[in-house]
């Protein structure tokens, strides 16, 4: 079992800032709050994941930074982050005018950093569970967890939204009108992982 190190103290102590400045009067409080048990449970997983299996500090790194993304996106309740108005008054110009976007794209981005963040984790934990496993087997299997998380996730909020009004199904889910919406989401999730892939295969030949 490895001590939490300063780098993963660090990485922890950020979370815990983020989700309490999050947490001042987020748009609804349900939903928000339904996201951020998501996030207790997730980062748990990662702590445990690094004590007692062989993960790289860097792959804990990577996952804090996603996990942050995902709990701003949940103080806006995804569809209303307005990245659009911060970079008008960081660079003078608006993202959503750049590129003609109709919706709010921050909930696309977070299923992109699903995959392209969290692959070293995944890769550290099924190199650990599958010994025998070749490099090229283990990137292969990372990429069909990717993907077979993302669907997963994806029916879970289907089968949540069905218990919901649809105003609130609407707020949690934050599909915005897009009937391919879940399909996209997953697609940008598997094109992450496979960044990060392509990424990892140059690093090792150089």
């Amino acid at each position: 079992m490895k001590r939490l190190g300063t780098p993963v103290l660090t990485c922890i102590v950020m979370v815990i800032i983020v989700m309490v400045l999050a947490s001042i009067q987020p748009l609804d409080w349900s939903s928000y709050l339904l996201h951020q048990a998501g996030t207790v449970v997730f980062m748990a997983m990662v702590i445990v994941c690094y004590r007692y299996l062989p993960v790289r500090v860097s792959s804990f790194i990577m996952a804090t930074v996603f996990i942050i993304v995902h709990i701003i996106g949940a103080r806006y309740l995804y569809s209303y982050v307005p990245y659009s108005d911060w970079s008008q008054a960081v660079f003078g110009w608006s993202i959503d005018e750049q590129f003609g976007w109709q919706r709010n794209m921050y909930d696309r981005l977070v299923h992109f950093c699903y995959g392209l963040l969290l692959f070293g984790l995944m890769y550290d934990v099924f190199k650990a569970w599958f010994k025998a496993a070749s490099y090229s087997q283990l990137i292969f299997l990372v990429l069909l967890f990717n993907m077979a998380t993302s669907a997963l996730y994806e029916l879970f909020e289907w089968s949540l939204a069905m218990t919901m009004s649809p105003a609130d199904a609407e707020a949690y889910n934050g599909q915005q009108g897009d009937m391919w919406d879940a399909h996209k989401d997953m697609a940008l999730a598997l094109l992450g992982g496979i960044i990060s892939a392509f990424l990892k295969i140059f690093k090792r030949k150089n």
